[in-house]
């Protein structure tokens, strides 16, 4: 728990922190992962996939944040998927727990030090596309990153060109090909009919989105909304990882102010219940494909 104080009034890490973080979990197994799967609220199922587990609690973990939100059980979990090393996040950190954006995504670069080349991330969202139904899966092709216009962009700051340049491109963040791959596999395991393709934005969170904030992301081509996913999307690209990002449809927001509908934690985790073996099916035949 030192650690975890400690990091989140800090606002910047340095290259031997990473290194250290990621030099203690290599000597502690022997698992080298390709892959690092992220799992948001309700979906650490996902790390129940894999064989031969070596599991860390964040806070064993040198210089490791904790997670605080229900849904997200804070343990790192290295196993091999399919005959594939990889490492997955039983749960993430969240600007709205108080961490800076820093500390958000932290795992990410310590990923990139193991060795990491591909991250899989995934999340609960609300969908803001009116032709999505809740349980639909959305493959993320593009996000908004509202954060980052008010200046909350985890790679302000110094530039460690051990990681990456100073002005990284986004405009590829999703990688085509793995969501081409991702569409393939959907077919194959039936999984095509509750399977979109859109834009994710982040909002800071904690409270949901208001009506009128609701239609004005509609407006700017928003297809799905959430608190998380674009900081570490932002730090993976900037490290020249590849990223796939899928969105679980937990809600549909409310846009209609006779509607007695509200958002709620509690039923975003019902819905991941629901539709995690689906989703653990589609990671699972796809890591094959990676």
């Amino acid at each position: 728990m030192e650690a975890a104080s400690s990091s989140t009034s800090q606002c910047r890490y340095s290259y031997e922190e990473y290194k250290e973080t990621a030099d203690w979990l290599l000597a502690h197994t022997e698992q080298r992962p390709k892959v690092a799967i992220i799992c948001g609220s309700g979906l650490g199922g996902l790390a129940d996939l894999l064989d031969d587990k070596t599991t860390f609690p964040y806070e064993d973990i040198p210089h490791f944040p904790t997670s605080t939100v229900p849904g997200h059980a804070g343990q790192l979990v290295f196993g091999r998927l399919q005959g594939r090393d990889c490492v997955c996040m039983r749960g993430r950190f969240h600007f709205y727990e108080g961490y800076n954006i820093h500390t958000v995504t932290y795992p990410v670069r310590v990923f990139f030090l193991l060795g990491v080349e591909t991250v899989i991330v995934t999340n609960a969202a609300g969908g803001l596309n009116g032709s999505y139904e809740v349980g639909d899966i959305m493959l993320i092709k593009d996000h908004i990153n509202m954060p980052g216009f008010a200046g909350q962009n985890p790679l302000c700051g110094h530039n460690d060109t051990r990681f990456g340049e100073r002005f990284p491109c986004m405009s590829d963040a999703y990688d085509r090909e793995l969501r081409a791959l991702v569409k393939q596999t959907a077919e194959e395991q039936g999984c095509g009919s509750f399977l979109q393709e859109g834009v994710y934005c982040m909002l800071a969170g904690p409270s949901y989105e208001t009506i009128a904030e609701c239609r004005l992301l509609q407006k700017l081509g928003a297809d799905c909304v959430g608190m998380s996913t674009v900081p570490e999307v932002v730090v993976a690209r900037h490290c020249g990882l590849r990223v796939l990002g899928l969105s679980l449809v937990t809600n549909k927001v409310v846009t209609d102010y006779d509607s007695a509908e509200k958002a709620n934690h509690e039923e975003v985790l019902k819905t991941t219940q629901r539709r995690t073996q689906d989703l653990q099916r589609l990671v699972s035949h796809l890591i094959l494909k990676i």
